[in-house]
């Protein structure tokens, strides 16, 4: 089996998130169950701003789910979103 990347929007709980510690939260809970791509910033309305978290992981059925569930466990995440999975090649 190949390899996917995956593009997975985190919300914060609210504006006052700190974004650059919100970014080491999730390098830390991803750590060891894929290889973190990138984190870019995408601002929404209102001073809210997601982070679109790119990861890669295995080509199987459920690849992202672990990541999910440890993003969904990272204080002051308030959604965890699949929004995109490309196969590598």
């Amino acid at each position: 089996m190949g390899d996917v990347v995956a593009t997975v929007k985190v919300m914060p709980e609210d504006p006052e998130v700190g974004l650059e510690s919100l970014k080491a939260d999730i390098k830390s809970a991803i750590d060891g169950s894929a290889e973190l791509h990138n984190i870019e910033e995408e601002p929404v309305a209102f001073g809210l701003v997601a982070l679109k978290v790119m990861f890669v992981v295995g080509d199987e059925e459920g690849g992202t789910d672990v990541v999910e569930e440890k993003l969904r466990l990272v204080s002051g995440i308030s959604s965890v979103e699949v929004q995109d999975i490309r196969r590598l090649m």
